[in-house]
């Protein structure tokens, strides 16, 4: 069998990147966006179980917080995509490496929700792998992140008052994919 590359647009499309809080729905506006825009998705987190072969919260326990945010720093820095929907896990804004290959892939979409919606939808985020310091309240987790989602952001979209498909709607009526 001989092998024959597939042709490539002559322009590279780019990459839409998620972002925001666990429970604000990166995952399944990910998935729905990508089938919309009939490109491909990758949700940052199983990524990084893919690569360790062990969940999210293994990861968290084995390594320890630190060392787990430089593994997520380092894996989603090291992205090279094209007309790809990311899903990322929720800490990935504290890797400025990170964030800053996201840029360089496409827009950034801040999946904005309210410190309640979170609280209700996270409660004490145990076993989701969630990367929290020891004596961090989840109040303390919101606040802490809010603005470094909101300075990345090149658009907001509040998914605690729509529906995912009233989120995606509003997603595609703001990007230039063309």
């Amino acid at each position: 069998m001989v092998y024959t590359p597939l042709e490539r647009d002559e322009i590279q499309l780019p990459c839409v990147t998620l972002v925001g809080m666990a429970g604000a729905g990166k995952s399944t506006l990910g998935e729905l966006l990508a089938r919309q825009l009939e490109w491909g998705q990758l949700d940052t987190d199983r990524y990084l179980e893919s690569y360790y072969s062990i969940s999210l919260q293994q990861i968290m326990d084995t390594y320890g917080l630190d060392e787990f945010l430089h593994i997520e720093e380092h894996l989603v820095s090291k992205l090279n995509l094209t007309r790809t929907v990311i899903s990322t896990g929720g800490s990935v804004i504290y890797g400025k490496a990170a964030m800053e290959q996201l840029k360089k892939l496409g827009l950034v979409v801040l999946l904005d929700i309210d410190e309640p919606t979170f609280i209700k939808r996270v409660g004490n985020g145990e076993n989701r792998g969630l990367a929290i310091a020891p004596g961090t309240t989840m109040r303390d987790l919101y606040n802490e992140r809010q603005p470094l989602y909101r300075a990345a952001a090149d658009i907001v979209v509040s998914t605690d008052k729509n529906t995912p498909e009233e989120c995606v709607k509003q997603i595609l009526e703001r990007i230039d994919i063309s």
